[in-house]
C-alpha cells in the first residue's frame, strides 16, 4: 500500500512539476511578447518623435517640390533639350492616360484604390509567402503610395535598424500623403518622380527618351514596357536588354488581362509583337542645336541670378523646372545641320586626299600640337603604345589603334564649320550650328574670332557711301606700295592691275587694291566707328589691311552687320529667347518684339549697299549661286577668303532672312592648298546654298524665296554705270561730298605707284 501510495505521489508530483514548468514557460513567453510589443511600441514612438529624423508633416507634403529639369523649346514648340541635375519633368493630369494608369495598377498595386496607403493584406502575404515559405515571386508589400514616399524622401542608413526605421517612416508618411492628396493626384506625382534609370525621372522624360513620344501618345505595348522597367530599370532597359524588356512587357500585359483591364485575346496579340523603341536621349551633346543651348546656358544662369522666385531665393536653372522658349526654328535648324553635314563630308574627303601623308603637320612639334588641342604641355606622346579607341569620322564612329599623338592629329585634321541664321527685321536667331559634332568638338565656331576676308569689305564701302562717294565714282586699279605701313602692298586675287573700277564694280568683283585705297580715303577710324555701331565688339587693327578683312571677328558679329544692312541700316541686338515660364506656365520674362534698333547709316545708303550686294550674287564672286546651284530667289551677299585659304566665308540674305557660313580649321595649318578648293565660294557658300534651298522647299518658309527687295528707281539710277573701264572716265566730284578734314588728311598720304 505504501509502495502504491508512494508511486502515485511521485507521479502526481511529476504532473504538477510539468504543469508548473509549462506555466513558467508560458508566462515567460507572454512577458517576452509583452516586452517585445512594448519595445516595438517604444521604438515606433521614437521613430514618430523624430529620433531617427523628422517624418514629413502635412504642410511639408502639401508643398512637395522635387528638383525639376528646365526644358528648352524651339519657337515652333519642339523640345530641344534640358538643363538638369536629375532629368525630371512633372506630368499634367491630362497626360496620364487610362492605358498608363491601368498597366501601373495591375502590375504594382491592384488594391491601390481600396487601401489608405498601407495594404495589410499585401503585408501578410509578404510575411507568410515570401519570408516564411520563401516564394520570391509572390510580390512586394509596398503600395504605390509607399513607393512614392521612397521617391520623394530617399532612405537613410541607420545601421542594423535601417529597414524597420525606414519602413515605419514610409508607412507613416504614406498614410499622411493619402490624407493630403487624392488617389489620382498621388498617381500624378508618382509617375512624375519614379526613376527609369539613365538619370531619367518621370514617365514624361522616359517616354521621350525610349519612344520619342509624349506620354499621351504611347501605345499600350509601349506603356507596358515602361511600367515593366520599374521592377529593375537596368535589367529591363529596352535598349540595353531588349529580350528581358520584351519578356517583362509581356508580364505586364498578362497582369492587365488577369485583372480585367485587357481581354485575353488582346493580351496574346500584343505579347506577340516585337519590341520597338525609338531611342532619343536628350543629352547635352544630342538634341536640337547643342551649341546654341550651351551659348544660352550662360545667359540663363545670369538671368536666374537677377530674378527671385521668393523673397530670398533666386531661380535655379537646374532644379526649378523653368520652360525656356527660344527663337530657334526646328525646321531651319535641321536644314542648317543637314547642309553642314553634306558639305563638310565632301570637303573633308578632298582635304585628306590633298594632304596625304604627314605633310599637314610639318613644322609643328608634339608640344605645339598638344597645346593647340587642349592647352596642356606634354611630351613623349609619339612613343606611347597604341591602344584601341573610338573616334569620330564622317562615316560614323570607328575603332582605331592610336597613341595620344595619333588621336590628337586625327581630331585636329577635321575642317570645322559654323552657320547662323537670323530674321532680318526682328534679329531673332533662327538657326545656330557651331561645329561639326558637339560631342567631339565643343568649341563654338559661331563665336570664334577669325579673319573675315572680303566679307568685311561692305563696311568700308558703306562708309564711303556715307561720306558722299558715289557708287559710280571710279578708282584706279593700281598696285601700290604703302611706305608708311612697312612697304606693304595689297594684291588682287587674280594678280591683275590696270584700268578703273567704279565703287560698285570694285565691291562686286572684290578688288583688293581699290578697297584698301578707299579705306584710307574715308579714314580707318571712321570705318572702325561704323563697325562698332553695326555690332562688332572685337578689337580690330587700325591698318590698311583691315579693308581686306585682316581683323579677327566672329561669325556672330558679321551676321549682325549684314542684318543691319538688310534691315535698311537699322541694327538690332540679336534675340535668342522669346519668353521664360515657371514650372506652372506663368510667364516670368518675355521679349518685346517692338524694340527699336540703332541706325548705322541712312536708309538710302543701305539700299544702295543691298543693290550692290545683289550684283555680287548676280554678276560677281557669288554668281555660282545662280549658275551652279540654280537659286533664283532674290539674294544679296558676299564671299570671303583669307590669306593662304585659311578661312572661307559667305554671308547672304533675302529680304526676310540673313545667314552666314564659315569653314576653316582650328589650326592655321588645316587649310586647302589652292584657290580652287580654298575659296569661300567653294567651302562656305555651298553650306549656305544647301540651307536656303531646303528652306525654300518648306511650305512654312516658302515666302523667303518669293519675297523681293524693294529697290527704288532713284537707287537703281545711281548704279547705272559700268563696273570697269580701261581708261579714266571723266567725273566731277565737289569736295563737299567728302568730309573735308579726312579728305585732305588722306589726299597727301605719300605712296609709290
Amino acid at each position: 500500500m505504501k509502495i502504491i501510495y508512494s508511486t502515485m505521489r511521485t507521479g502526481l508530483q511529476k504532473r504538477i512539476n510539468r504543469k508548473t514548468l509549462l506555466r513558467v514557460i508560458l508566462r515567460f513567453f507572454l512577458y517576452l511578447l509583452a516586452g517585445l510589443v512594448l519595445l516595438q511600441g517604444v521604438f515606433i514612438l521614437l521613430v514618430f518623435a523624430g529620433v531617427f529624423g523628422k517624418i514629413p508633416d502635412t504642410q511639408t507634403l502639401k508643398r512637395i517640390q522635387n528638383p525639376i529639369a528646365t526644358e528648352v523649346f524651339t519657337a515652333d514648340g519642339v523640345l530641344m533639350g534640358t538643363y538638369h541635375i536629375q532629368n525630371r519633368q512633372y506630368l499634367e493630369s491630362s497626360e496620364i492616360t487610362e492605358t498608363i494608369k491601368n498597366a501601373l495598377i495591375a502590375t504594382e498595386d491592384i488594391r491601390f484604390y481600396r487601401h489608405n496607403g498601407i495594404d495589410l493584406r499585401s503585408l501578410f502575404r509578404v510575411f507568410f509567402k515570401t519570408l516564411l515559405l520563401g516564394k520570391e515571386g509572390s510580390g512586394g508589400g509596398s503600395t504605390l503610395t509607399q513607393q512614392l514616399v521612397k521617391n520623394l524622401f530617399p532612405r537613410r542608413d541607420f545601421g542594423a535598424l535601417s529597414m524597420p526605421v525606414n519602413k515605419i517612416k514610409e508607412m507613416a508618411t504614406a498614410r499622411r500623403i493619402e490624407k493630403v492628396y487624392t488617389k489620382d493626384e498621388i498617381l500624378e506625382v508618382y509617375l512624375s518622380t519614379v526613376s527609369f534609370g539613365e538619370n531619367t525621372f518621370g514617365i514624361t522624360v522616359a517616354s521621350r527618351r525610349f519612344f520619342n513620344k509624349d506620354p499621351q501618345e504611347l501605345q499600350l505595348e509601349d506603356a507596358a514596357v515602361l511600367v515593366g522597367m520599374l521592377k529593375a530599370t537596368q535589367t529591363y532597359n529596352p535598349v540595353r536588354n531588349p529580350e528581358s524588356a520584351r519578356s517583362r512587357r509581356n508580364v505586364v500585359l498578362a497582369q492587365m488581362a488577369k485583372y480585367g483591364f485587357l481581354d485575353a485575346s488582346g493580351a496574346d496579340s500584343l505579347q506577340g509583337l516585337p519590341l520597338e523603341v525609338n531611342y532619343h536621349p536628350l543629352t547635352h551633346n544630342a538634341g536640337i542645336a547643342p551649341y546654341f543651348r550651351e551659348f544660352i546656358r550662360a545667359k540663363l544662369d545670369a538671368w536666374c541670378l537677377e530674378h527671385f522666385k521668393n523673397e530670398s531665393e533666386h531661380y535655379n536653372l537646374y532644379t526649378d523646372g523653368l520652360k525656356v522658349y527660344t527663337t530657334i526654328d526646328s525646321r531651319l535648324q535641321e536644314y542648317a545641320e543637314e547642309a553642314m553635314r553634306t558639305q563638310m563630308t565632301h570637303l573633308q574627303a578632298i582635304f585628306e586626299k590633298q594632304w596625304e601623308g604627314d605633310n599637314l603637320w610639318r613644322g609643328l612639334t608634339e608640344q605645339q600640337l598638344m597645346i593647340n588641342y587642349d592647352g596642356e604641355h606634354r611630351s613623349g606622346m609619339a612613343s606611347e603604345l597604341p591602344r584601341k579607341m573610338e573616334v569620330f569620322t564622317w562615316e560614323g564612329l570607328q575603332e582605331r589603334e592610336y597613341n595620344t599623338l595619333d588621336s590628337i592629329k586625327h581630331f585636329l585634321k577635321f575642317l570645322q564649320a559654323g552657320i547662323m541664321a537670323m530674321d532680318v527685321r526682328t534679329a531673332e536667331i533662327k538657326a545656330w550650328v557651331g561645329g561639326i559634332n558637339h560631342e567631339y568638338f565643343k568649341y563654338d565656331h559661331i563665336l570664334a574670332r577669325r579673319q573675315a576676308g572680303s566679307t568685311f569689305k561692305p563696311l568700308v564701302y558703306l562708309e564711303a557711301l556715307e561720306q558722299g562717294i558715289s557708287p559710280c565714282d571710279y578708282f584706279p586699279n593700281d598696285s601700290v606700295v604703302y611706305h608708311e605701313f612697312d612697304d606693304w602692298t595689297p594684291r588682287n586675287a587674280d594678280r591683275t592691275y590696270g584700268g578703273y573700277y567704279s565703287l560698285k564694280g570694285a565691291l562686286v568683283h572684290s578688288v583688293n587694291s581699290v578697297s584698301v585705297e578707299l579705306l584710307l580715303q574715308v579714314g580707318i577710324d571712321s570705318v572702325l566707328e561704323l563697325c562698332q555701331k553695326a555690332g562688332i565688339e572685337s578689337s580690330l587693327p587700325a591698318v590698311p589691311s583691315l579693308a581686306l578683312g585682316s581683323g579677327a571677328v566672329s561669325l556672330y558679329e558679321m551676321v549682325r552687320v549684314y542684318q543691319a544692312i538688310a534691315n535698311r541700316g537699322i541694327a538690332k541686338e540679336p534675340v535668342y529667347i522669346e519668353r521664360i515660364e515657371d514650372r506652372n506656365g506663368k510667364i516670368l520674362d518675355e521679349m518685346d518684339p517692338a524694340v527699336e534698333g540703332t541706325a548705322i547709316c541712312s536708309p538710302e545708303n543701305a539700299e544702295l549697299m543691298i543693290e550692290m550686294l545683289r550684283s555680287v550674287v548676280n554678276d560677281g564672286t557669288a554668281a555660282g549661286l545662280r549658275t551652279k546651284y540654280r537659286i533664283s530667289a532674290d539674294i544679296a551677299g558676299k564671299t570671303g577668303t583669307t590669306q593662304n585659304y585659311t578661312d572661307g566665308w559667305f554671308i547672304g540674305f533675302t529680304p526676310g532672312l540673313v545667314a552666314g557660313a564659315w569653314v576653316g580649321g582650328d589650326l592655321q595649318n588645316v587649310r586647302f592648298q589652292n584657290m580652287q578648293y580654298g575659296q569661300g565660294a567653294y567651302t562656305a557658300m555651298p553650306i549656305w546654298s544647301g540651307f536656303m534651298k531646303n528652306a525654300f522647299r518648306d511650305d512654312h518658309w516658302r515666302l523667303l524665296q518669293e519675297e523681293l527687295f524693294q529697290i527704288s528707281t532713284t537707287t537703281q539710277n545711281q548704279l547705272m554705270c559700268d563696273d570697269f573701264r580701261e581708261k579714266r572716265p571723266f567725273q566731277f566730284k565737289p569736295f563737299q561730298k567728302l568730309k573735308e578734314k579726312k579728305f585732305f588728311k588722306n589726299l597727301f598720304r605719300r605712296k609709290k605707284r
